[in-house]
């Protein structure tokens, strides 16, 4: 859990937004960013982005709707959103757990995702919603 980020507090209820400001999220982070990671997989590993996780009910569209864009790829399970005026991949209702969004950290005010020091990587090319018996 991480409630600071260099000198940056977060912030209970935290804004998050695309590069342009077209999107602007609010993220419930009560506990600060909770297990911040990478992933290897195909997608995660072309957009390079830092994410951390919250429940569907803990993140809210407060502008941008209409710029938002949704890519969709292999099971089809896991939903990505980009701004489509910038490009910028602000979240995902997860695969592994599509109950959360994962949201990048990239985007949430203030915070520069490359003061967070060591940052995991989640093996995504072996994910286990990919194996069959």
């Amino acid at each position: 859990m991480i409630k600071r980020v260099g000198s940056i507090e977060i912030k209970a209820r935290h804004r998050a937004s695309c590069h342009c400001g077209s999107v602007v999220l609010e993220l419930s982070l009560p506990d600060g960013i909770v297990d911040p990671r990478r992933c290897d997989c195909s997608i995660c590993r072309r957009r390079g982005a830092v994410v951390a996780s919250v429940p569907l009910t803990g993140m809210a569209i407060l502008e941008g709707q209409d710029a938002l864009r949704q890519y969709q790829f292999n099971t089809h399970t896991a939903k990505h959103f980009f701004c489509s005026r910038c490009g910028i991949y602000t979240h995902h209702q997860r695969r592994s757990n599509p109950a959360e969004y994962g949201y990048n950290v990239g985007c949430l005010e203030g915070v520069n995702p490359f003061e967070l020091g060591p940052v995991p990587t989640n093996d995504g090319v072996n994910h286990p919603a990919d194996h069959h018996e």
